[in-house]
């Protein structure tokens, strides 16, 4: 026989868990019940109130279980959300777990199970639907009567997907706390006057109000829209169009996006011409700094200096500085990197940020002293990209590396070094013209000239960035071993 369960079916959670207590303790299997929604329609037009209590035929309930029923604390959070589903099934799948966890205590554990997953994913959509009210719900002030002082009214309409009015009126409550407000919703309602907050699941009617922050909306959207981060495919998923009736600024959207690439166009044209605000100052600075000294014509010191106003391509514009080579102007070893990093570019030194550290410690290993090498980059300013008040490095591109192939083939020149060690493949082709795969020239001897041998290694960044922790050890040990070998050449 089928038993028979009328529920209201609005989030209240006890109602369900009544009506189910009642039938486990009868020992009614699930498929032996049938579980119901009264009628919307009599709620809504209906001459006699829906009763808030669940009506259980009592066809067969005697007590034929009467031990004592206990479930896992993450059940009751479950059904805490899965009762607010709008989906008529969600009854009847929380008594089968009930059901089932009596015999299966461990049973919320197998994310595998088809019920399990079943409610994970319910749940999942209860959450979703609680964020999207959290962000969409929009106030509107109602005036207060002339001549009557008090607190400040609000009214909002949400459209949610489950019945979550009773869920979050809390968080409201919280963040809204210091006004009076009513949220109305087709699945219930929710208000607080200052001392009591009220819900009710009684469907409500969308009134119809606007006040003056519909323009502030309008005007705050149109000024955070940044149109070089627009994704319509993420925007849509983030603000589904359903809630666009509902958002003032919402009207706004679809010419922003049309305007677009218009504006990412012009974003673009200005950035080419236009430094970040900070140039103007480190201009400014360094238009303040007293003159350097003098230094001798045809010397390192010289060519650095010559080097500092290098404009020979774009990328001096938005770096802070040259970030020149250091070291002995008569060093055996010359380190060539491919481009100074945003702690290089501050401090004008190469190789002092967390490459640098690396290298610093693959040094000591191998019993060599930085302080005997001269150590230089194939690109001498730092080419970026900011992403807010951050700098991320961008590799340089062959027309920069060959325009700073002129300072770098003048510091071997005065340098003179017996091994040039290029690290990276931006080194390699700065010093060679070449662009071999790194690894088939990379840990050998290779001759340049009757006076000097190249050594090619890995960039130091390309360490830091290799996620697999144990592919990362792998391949600085290599790179430790190539210091060493270098360390043997200079001998």
């Amino acid at each position: 026989m089928i038993e028979t369960c009328f529920l209201e079916g609005r989030g209240d959670l006890s109602e369900w868990r009544d009506a189910a207590r009642t039938f486990l303790q009868a020992g009614i299997e699930p498929k032996a019940i049938d579980w119901r929604l009264r009628s919307e329609e009599q709620g809504l037009f209906g001459a006699e109130p829906v009763s808030s209590k669940a009506e259980v035929a009592p066809t067969r309930l005697a007590a034929n279980n009467p031990a004592p029923l206990s479930v896992p604390a993450a059940f009751l959070r479950l059904a805490s959300a899965l009762v607010c589903h709008s989906d008529p099934g969600r009854f009847a799948l929380l008594y089968r777990l009930f059901f089932r966890l009596q015999a299966e205590r461990h049973l919320l554990d197998l994310k595998t199970d088809a019920d399990v997953a079943l409610a994970h994913r319910m749940q999942k959509s209860i959450g979703r639907d609680y964020h999207k009210m959290t962000a969409f719900v929009r106030f509107k002030e109602i005036p207060l009567p002339p001549g009557v002082a008090g607190r400040r009214r609000f009214l909002a309409w949400f459209e949610p997907d489950h019945f979550i009015v009773a869920r979050v009126a809390p968080f409201f409550q919280r963040r809204f706390n210091d006004m009076d407000w009513i949220i109305a919703t087709p699945r219930g309602s929710a208000s607080w006057d200052g001392q009591t907050l009220l819900t009710s699941t009684k469907p409500a009617e969308k009134p119809d109000i606007t006040d003056e922050t519909d323009e502030l909306w309008r005007t705050y959207y149109a000024s955070i829209f940044n149109p070089a981060r627009l994704k319509v495919k993420m925007m849509m998923t983030e603000m589904p169009k359903k809630y666009w009736k509902n958002l003032p600024e919402a009207e706004l959207i679809p010419s922003l996006i049309a305007g677009a690439e218009a504006k990412l166009i012009d974003m673009g044209r200005r950035q080419a011409t236009e430094p970040l605000p900070f140039h103007h100052r480190l201009q400014e600075a360094a238009a303040r700094m007293p003159d350097a000294p003098i230094v001798e014509a045809g010397t390192i010191e010289a060519l650095r200096h010559e080097a500092s106003g290098c404009t020979r391509c774009d990328l001096h514009c938005r770096a802070t500085q040259t970030v020149f080579g250091e070291g002995p102007a008569n060093a055996k070893v010359m380190i060539v990197g491919e481009q100074p990093g945003d702690q290089e570019d501050l401090a004008g030194r190469p190789f002092v940020g967390p490459a640098g550290r690396v290298f610093d410690e693959a040094l000591a290993l191998a019993g060599l002293e930085r302080q005997a090498l001269y150590v230089t980059n194939a690109v001498k300013h730092f080419k970026y990209e900011p992403r807010g008040k951050r700098r991320i490095h961008q590799r340089p591109n062959a027309g920069e590396v060959e325009h700073c192939r002129w300072w770098l083939n003048r510091e071997i020149d005065l340098v003179k070094p017996k091994l040039v060690v290029a690290m990276g493949a931006a080194a390699l082709f700065s010093l060679t013209d070449r662009k071999d795969r790194l690894e088939n020239v990379r840990s050998r001897p290779i001759v340049m000239d009757d006076t000097r041998t190249l050594f090619v290694t890995v960039h130091l960044s390309y360490l830091l960035r290799i996620p697999d922790k144990v592919r990362r050890d792998e391949e600085l040990a290599r790179f430790r071993d190539d210091i060493r070998q270098i360390g043997r050449l200079a001998s």
